[in-house]
């Protein structure tokens, strides 16, 4: 697992309004555990949880810090279902595995929301989110999605066409929405942070500032760090994006890519009401969507943007305040206070790798954007095949997982030649 020079979260909003957290210790020595968990964000946290629920005698190794990845970095919105759809899942892959991931695709949702009440996480939490449709393909796209999710049963929908949208949002930029008002946004750091405080509560242990370098696999697998080792009967490796360089058998079908993310000083009541005025969390129906919501003091956090590969843009406020400011111009004058960005993992297919490497060895990642609400209900399911229960888990592991054409060299310019395709089809409205 590979180990940032500075171990500490980037200079996020999210950062700056974490709760209190303690620091937990490096590794030092050699120790045993049952399950040892590599990567403290919602994948691994939300599967540490489950297990020490369960009983289990669980140990969680971080790189850096807990949420330090893209649990503690992205947007914020709670958004069902997969980066690709039901539809596309049947289309591709038959009716039956349609059905399987459709039974889950509103899961991970509540099981945040049952993660918030049952151990109380201030975090944020506020109700409902929005597709915005930016031209009348997009809308005509939110009708059948509306009957998509209709169908696998979330009847909290409501389309809005037309001058209707302007309800939500305060922007010239649209031609409709779907409100999904099952959906959400929350503070995402101070949600991880609280989830792993509740493992810590169960008698579960975490190590920070503990990277993984090697992985030696067996009845017992044997995890080296730079101070230390594990030897765990079971391992789930939940590095996502962050996790390079240690079971090379994954990178080949997945890639980090970044995405940006600004938030301006806080905006006045009057203002807030005016943009997003019923306080929903929005994302638009492009390929290179943009995503915007309220933080709880008020400010307006706006994302957008994918480099692929994963590096960061010299400026990051540059880039994200002119699509701001295309979708409210009225914000030209506000101050942004914060600019971060972080990586995601993307796959070939959009769909999360869920599987085991020798038995014992379970992985998941690759939520593709939609890792919110996905990565929960990945904890829940390593849960369910570590106690024997493996029909769910199995119904991700047996979705094929291609490599990227032409491996390391050329996935970066060849999936960003495929966005430039889409996202001029966007804009054309094609």
């Amino acid at each position: 697992m590979s180990s940032s020079a500075n171990a500490e979260h980037v200079a996020s909003y999210y950062a700056a309004t974490a709760n209190p957290s303690p620091e937990r210790p490096a590794l030092e020595g050699d120790i045993e555990c049952e399950v040892c968990v590599v990567g403290a964000g919602f994948t691994g946290i939300s599967s540490a949880l489950h297990l020490a629920e369960q009983g289990h005698d669980v140990v969680v190794l971080e790189a850096a810090r807990v949420g330090f990845g893209a649990s503690g970095r992205n947007g914020g919105q709670i958004v069902n279902s997969y980066s690709r759809d039901m539809d596309v899942i049947e289309a591709k892959y038959g009716t039956e595995t349609a059905r399987a991931l459709g039974d889950m695709a509103f899961e991970g949702n509540r099981i945040i929301r049952e993660r918030i009440r049952q151990y109380a996480i201030a975090c944020d939490l506020k109700n409902g989110n929005l597709f915005a449709a930016c031209n009348r393909k997009q809308l005509e796209g939110l009708r059948e999605h509306k009957a998509l999710w209709e169908r696998f049963g979330n009847h909290e929908l409501e389309l809005l066409e037309g001058e209707a949208y302007k309800r939500e949002i305060g922007s010239e930029r649209y031609t409709g929405a779907l409100v999904d008002h099952s959906g959400g946004h929350l503070h995402p750091l101070n949600l991880v942070l609280g989830q792993a405080a509740a493992f810590e509560s169960l008698g579960g242990v975490i190590h920070e500032r503990t990277p993984v370098s090697g992985v030696r696999h067996g009845e017992t697998v044997m995890l080296t760090t730079p101070r230390g080792s594990v030897r765990a009967r079971r391992v789930v490796m939940a590095g996502n994006a962050y996790l390079q360089g240690v079971l090379p058998e994954l990178e080949s079908k997945s890639m980090p890519c970044g995405t940006q993310i600004v938030t301006t000083e806080p905006l006045p009541q009057a203002l807030r009401r005016e943009l997003i005025p019923n306080d929903m969390a929005v994302e638009d129906c492009n390929y290179l969507l943009d995503y915007y919501r309220f933080t709880a003091d008020g400010r307006l956090l706006y994302g957008g943007g994918v480099n692929y590969g994963g590096q960061d843009p010299a400026d990051i406020a540059a880039v994200i305040r002119p699509k701001m400011l295309k979708t409210f111009p009225q914000l030209a004058e506000v101050r942004i206070d914060f600019a971060w960005s972080g990586n995601f993992l993307m796959t070939l297919n959009r769909l999360p790798q869920f599987g085991r490497l020798n038995d014992n060895v379970y992985y998941a990642q690759g939520y593709s954007g939609h890792g919110v609400t996905c990565s929960h209900l990945a904890g829940r399911l390593i849960a369910e095949v570590m106690r024997g229960e493996s029909a769910r888990f199995d119904a991700f592991a047996g979705l094929p997982h291609l490599p990227f054409p032409g491996g390391r060299l050329l996935r970066v310019p060849l999936s960003a030649l495929g966005a430039w395709y889409y996202a001029t089809r966007d804009r054309l409205g094609w």
